[in-house]
Order: C-alpha cells, then sequence, then structure tokens
C-alpha cells in the first residue's frame, strides 16, 4: 500500500511564492516518477512538473522558469515563485511506482494554491 500526503498549499499574493511538499510512504519502488498535476475549476488536469529518481524533469511550458520540481528520496517538492492569478488550482502529487513497463499510479489528495490580491 502506497500513501502521498501533500502540504504547502496556500492563499498568496500575485508575485508571491509557495513550497509544495509530498511524502510517499509505503511500498516504493527504487525505479519511480513523482509529478505534480493541477486542476483548475471547470478544467481537466493537467501536468505541472515531474521528476524520475534518476532525476530527468519535465516540465509543462506555462511553468517554465518560475516552478522547481525536486526530490529527497521519496519525498517531492514543487518550488513555485512569481506566482500568477491562473496558477489557481487544486495541485495533486502523483507518483508513478516501478519501471515503466509495469507502474502503478498514485494520487494525493490534492492541495489548495489560491493566488489572489
Amino acid at each position: 500500500q502506497v500513501q502521498l500526503v501533500e502540504s504547502g498549499g496556500g492563499l498568496v499574493q500575485p508575485g508571491g511564492s509557495l513550497r509544495l511538499s509530498c511524502a510517499a510512504s509505503g511500498s516504493i519502488f527504487s525505479i519511480n516518477v513523482m509529478g505534480w498535476y493541477r486542476q483548475a475549476p471547470g478544467r481537466p488536469r493537467e501536468l505541472v512538473a515531474t521528476r524520475t529518481t534518476g532525476d530527468l524533469t519535465n516540465y509543462a511550458d506555462f511553468v517554465k522558469g518560475r516552478f522547481t520540481i525536486s526530490r529527497e528520496k521519496n519525498t517531492a517538492y514543487l518550488q513555485m515563485n512569481s506566482l500568477k492569478p491562473e496558477d489557481t488550482a487544486v495541485y495533486y502529487c502523483n507518483l508513478q511506482n516501478g519501471p515503466s513497463w509495469g507502474r502503478t499510479e498514485y494520487w494525493g489528495q490534492g492541495t489548495q494554491v489560491t493566488v489572489s490580491s
């Protein structure tokens, strides 16, 4: 069984920063991908950033240069700088557990990020 526990969301003014954390516990494979997705009201869930255990990263174009994903073992962080109102969404942690040919996917409960003055 795998659990993902997120923290760090909240209300921030435009131009501000937030740091999200996601701690994964349970049966975690040594090869995996952790990432962040977000979902705004009325919109589909979309990729924000991912990082593999081999330190390969992938960012959505709309966060390049503003957000940074990092990892310490099975904890993933998302440092969000220069936040914009359009970054307002529920942010979900994602774990793709195992090698590419046999992964199991897990989701966190989501944490609300609101960017507003």
